[in-house]
């Protein structure tokens, strides 16, 4: 995250123990460490709400698409174009009726009876 070698962290270390003085070094490290992890921990409990809320929203979006409301209107749909083609197989079979040549019915010659 930053750019800070070891001898930039020696020399704030060495300012820090001039100006603060060996007497409250160690509370003043003590108290920047735990404002540090504090900040650490709130940080990734505001991640991990996000990413709660993210989980959530992504359930509620599949919940939503995949409910009954939608289900039923693509049960109607499909009956829907269903319909439409059934209502249009009378007129089909005429025009296939119609476009078919005539043929003449000629009946079959018949087997002649035995007679006793």
């Amino acid at each position: 995250m930053f750019d800070i070698g070891f001898w930039e962290l020696g020399l704030v270390a060495l300012v820090a123990l001039l100006v603060i003085g060996p007497e409250r070094l160690p509370k003043v490290a003590r108290l920047a460490g735990f404002w540090v992890g504090k900040g650490q921990r709130m940080a990734a409990s505001v991640r991990h709400e996000i990413k709660v809320e993210l989980y959530a929203e992504e359930l509620r979006q599949r919940i939503k698409d995949q409910s009954p409301e939608t289900e039923i209107r693509e049960i109607m749909d499909d009956t829907s174009q269903a319909l439409e083609s059934i209502s249009k197989l009378p007129e089909e079979l005429e025009k296939t009726q119609e476009s078919a040549p005539q043929e003449k019915s000629t009946p079959k010659s018949q087997k002649p009876h035995d007679t006793e």
